[in-house]
């Protein structure tokens, strides 16, 4: 299925991020508003404990679920927010590459923040998102 979204692209900006720099929706389509997708397990533990790619892979998994509850998939993303407690550059990079390869080329806008904690014991990324989509 096409997505809703149109992903904006600026030829004056630089081409370094991975990611488009704006995006739009038609009027007519429904927008979704995810709470922090965190690294939960269904019983409520924090998945992969000490480890970024873990939890941004696990994070990623329940946003997907969230989504498809809502009637959307990753496709249907107009733009995210990705959290890393951590002020080490390198943590932001390797859970930002497992949010970045989930969307594939749906680059969507993006902003990748360190943060000094997260709500969960444990926890060391979220993933906010917002998406898009036409009721049929």
């Amino acid at each position: 299925m096409p997505s809703t979204i149109t992903l904006i692209r600026c030829a004056s900006l630089s081409d370094v991020a991975q990611y488009a720099y704006a995006a739009t929706a038609p009027a007519e389509s429904r927008l979704i508003f995810l709470a922090g997708a965190c690294p939960l397990n269904e019983d409520g533990s924090t998945a992969a404990i000490g480890d970024y790619a873990g939890q941004a892979a696990k994070a990623v998994e329940n946003m997907q679920k969230a989504l498809a509850a809502a009637g959307a998939s990753l496709q249907d993303v107009i733009s995210t927010r990705v959290l890393v407690a951590s002020s080490r550059r390198e943590d932001l990079g390797t859970a930002w590459k497992v949010v970045r390869d989930s969307f594939g080329d749906h680059d969507v806008p993006s902003t990748l923040l360190g943060v000094t904690v997260l709500g969960y014991d444990h926890q060391l990324v979220e993933i906010e998102a917002v998406a898009a989509v036409l009721d049929s």
